[in-house]
């Protein structure tokens, strides 16, 4: 009630998230959504399309397929296009009545080539987290000749940034970066921990004046159960690399998990929140005021620093200030610590994206684990 603030009755409750809404008619009391986690027996973060009364009866899931979907309506609301795939099914697109009955498979994609190209698609994989109990949810690249008489390195793509999960779901025909390094011949994985969104409160809050954890303890549980599968995995030589707050996740890596990490390229990284935006930072770690901003900062834990290490910035960067690059590698210098420092100029947010940098960057793994 909007004169009052009295809460009139829950719309949706349940151990899911609604992930965005498409439409909502008064006339009939009626709203549309897009929920994750809505079919248990699926990837927690597959969307879902999804109807419900506003006083929360007759709740229906309008799909059904195992992947994350889209839809697109007919001008009439009579019938909707699904569209849904994953990073391992290309796109199968169906034709569905208002109330979710099937009535075709329109078509199904196909991604010949790419498997032609690429030699496989990526690997779903699920492992326990620290709990012991929670699921979490990762990808995996292998190198396009993979030889399981070999064994390979692994270099992890990292981004924990809260405000959302970030692993991909739905199919896409090349990963961009991903596929660059392990065509130079690592498995690439990639693993949404806890501290990410569109779980439950208690997976999200773990992230609350706590940026440095990034999830790690998950994801080093992870990569150790993936061993058990593919045990061509070597990880005693494991790198990782991010941008922006991937870039500060990549450092903190080397900083408080440095047994495990041998090697991170940290671009644009945000290495201490007191000197980034305001309205992102202060979500997750409060007013700067407590011993916490100094405790995740990158900036002032430097000396910690096992490993290598490659610090990327752009000379034009209007997102994080590459001031915190510089000043991160000030207290390197200032502790003794050897590291690489790349300044791209007239590159802006993420310059280990342009040609050069992300060459740059691949060289420094095959330099740094693969010889």
């Amino acid at each position: 009630d909007l004169s009052t603030g009295h809460v009139m009755n829950p719309v949706t409750s349940g151990e899911w998230n609604v992930r965005r809404i498409e439409r909502i008619d008064e006339d009939t009391d009626t709203v549309w959504f897009f929920a994750v986690g809505i079919r248990p027996d699926q990837d927690p973060y597959h969307e879902h399309f999804c109807r419900v009364r506003l006083d929360g009866s007759e709740l229906t899931i309008l799909t059904e397929g195992d992947g994350t979907h889209d839809i697109e309506w007919s001008p009439d609301r009579r019938w909707f296009i699904d569209r849904y795939s994953r990073v391992d099914l290309p796109p199968v697109t169906e034709l569905r009545t208002a109330d979710g009955k099937l009535l075709c498979v329109l078509e199904t994609a196909d991604a010949s080539e790419v498997l032609k190209e690429r030699g496989s698609y990526p690997e779903r994989f699920v492992a326990k987290g620290r709990d012991g109990v929670t699921d979490i949810w990762g990808i995996v690249h292998r190198p396009k000749n993979f030889d399981e008489s070999k064994s390979y390195p692994v270099v992890e793509n990292i981004y924990a940034g809260p405000h959302d999960h970030h692993v991909p779901k739905a199919f896409r025909p090349n990963f961009g970066h991903q596929h660059q390094i392990t065509d130079a011949g690592f498995i690439v994985v990639q693993i949404d921990g806890m501290g990410t969104s569109w779980r439950s409160k208690a997976f999200h809050d773990v992230c609350y004046r706590n940026l440095r954890d990034a999830g790690f303890p998950d994801r080093i549980l992870w990569m150790k159960s993936l061993k058990e599968k593919v045990p061509q995995i070597e990880l005693t030589r494991v790198g990782i690399y991010g941008g922006s707050a991937g870039g500060q996740n990549a450092m903190s890596a080397l900083l408080w998990h440095g047994d495990f990490y041998k090697a991170a390229v940290a671009d644009c990284g945000c290495h201490d929140n007191r000197m980034d935006k305001i309205w992102w930072n202060e979500q997750w770690m409060g007013v700067p005021e407590g011993k916490y901003y100094q405790d995740n900062s990158n900036m002032e834990n430097a000396h910690r620093l096992q490993g290598s290490l490659m610090l990327v910035v752009g000379e034009l960067d209007r997102n994080v200030d590459p001031a915190t690059t510089t000043q991160v590698a000030k207290k390197l210098i200032d502790a003794g610590k050897d590291f690489e420092f790349l300044l791209v100029p007239g590159a802006g947010h993420g310059a280990c994206e342009t040609p050069w940098a992300s060459k740059r960057r691949t060289a420094f793994f095959v330099r740094e684990l693969a010889q």
